[in-house]
């Protein structure tokens, strides 16, 4: 069973969904590192990232089964869920919506404020 399946999921927390031809999902790597390091949010790639597969914190979804039942329409997406229930989604880069996300006002200084996905 998928782990992130709508009707099976325990996950608290972020989740960001990213892939390798996203101008945006690149721009936001050494940023989604430094999170998924911290244990403060998941990195699903739908295709190869220049991410650390190895760490436990980075969820390889190639097949497109965790982004299928996420219902995404497109990446970056940064989505947060309370018991397997989420909470709150935004798509692209918008500095306000992840500082929101996040609880962290300082998220993303070195960013642009926002970037489509």
């Amino acid at each position: 069973m998928n782990p992130y399946s709508a009707e099976k999921s325990n996950h608290d927390g972020l989740i960001a969904v990213v892939k390798n031809d996203c101008p945006t999902c690149q721009l936001l790597i050494p940023m989604l590192e430094d999170l998924g390091k911290a244990g403060k949010l998941t990195v699903i790639t739908q295709d190869e990232m220049n991410l650390p597969y190895e760490e436990d914190w980075v969820i390889n979804d190639e097949e497109l089964e965790i982004s299928w039942n996420l219902d995404l329409d497109s990446v970056p997406t940064l989505l947060s869920f309370e018991k397997g229930t989420e909470t709150s989604r935004t798509t692209g880069w918008s500095r306000e919506d992840w500082r929101l996300l996040f609880g962290d006002s300082t998220l993303g200084e070195n960013l642009p404020e926002f970037k489509p996905g």
